[in-house]
């Protein structure tokens, strides 16, 4: 939507901006090195002497960017928190609502999160016990969950799931299943992709347990046998 203020001229030399746009960028790389520092020794071996090491600067120099070192942990919590969502929104939108799309978002969000495993671990595993991510940094996340939830909504609604999916407790089962999964295929075969290791693959049956943990009412279930 176009405003109707008149835009403030920019300055002549547009120094400002670039400075913003060098500043963002400078950003973008500590945050890029600060994760293969996660990958390569643990996502607590994170240290900024070590980022700073990498950059080729002095670590003083990165207060001119964050705080601490939690200040890092969060950016990356953020950046990753919205990465993961968008690829999580796009494929549950490409699919067919309800308990296709639901299990589609969450196979996408598995891939990336493989793909991704030091962010996965500070996303979803809590590995710094003294991080806590800022409520700007949790948004993303609460945006998956009110996806997952409208995606149980829609399969109560089409009848592939009884009513008492539509809830949180619905949205709590789900992400255990997802997470077991992807805790045993990072524990024991760290090193392979999302559907190449022996745990993965199970997903989609996992997530048929959840008729039988909601099943349609005895009326509906029986109406739904008659019409096969």
């Amino acid at each position: 939507m176009k405003s109707d203020r008149t835009p403030a001229a920019p300055p002549a030399s547009g120094r400002p901006d670039r400075r913003a746009r060098r500043r963002q960028e400078t950003i973008e790389e500590i945050l890029d090195i600060a994760e293969d520092v996660m990958t390569d020794e643990g996502v607590t071996g994170l240290s900024l002497a070590e980022v700073a090491r990498r950059l080729g600067v002095q670590p003083p120099s990165l207060y001119k960017y964050f705080p601490s070192l939690m200040g890092v942990y969060n950016a990356l919590f953020l950046r990753g928190q919205r990465e993961h969502l968008a690829v999580m929104r796009q494929a549950m939108a490409d699919a067919e609502p309800g308990l296709v799309a639901l299990t589609k978002g969450l196979e996408a969000s598995g891939r990336w999160l493989l793909a991704n495993r030091a962010i996965a671990q500070l996303l979803f595993w809590r590995p710094v016990p003294s991080f806590e991510p800022s409520p700007e940094a949790l948004a993303p996340s609460v945006e998956m969950v009110t996806l997952q939830r409208a995606a149980l909504a829609d399969a109560v609604a089409v009848g592939q799931l009884g009513p008492e999916a539509d809830s949180d407790e619905a949205v709590y089962l789900v992400s255990t299943l997802i997470s077991g999964v992807l805790t045993q295929a990072m524990a024991n075969e760290p090193h392979l992709e999302w559907g190449q290791d022996r745990f993965t693959p199970a997903f989609p049956k996992l997530m048929r347990l959840l008729v039988a943990a909601y099943p349609l009412p005895t009326s509906k279930a029986k109406r739904r046998s008659h019409s096969r």
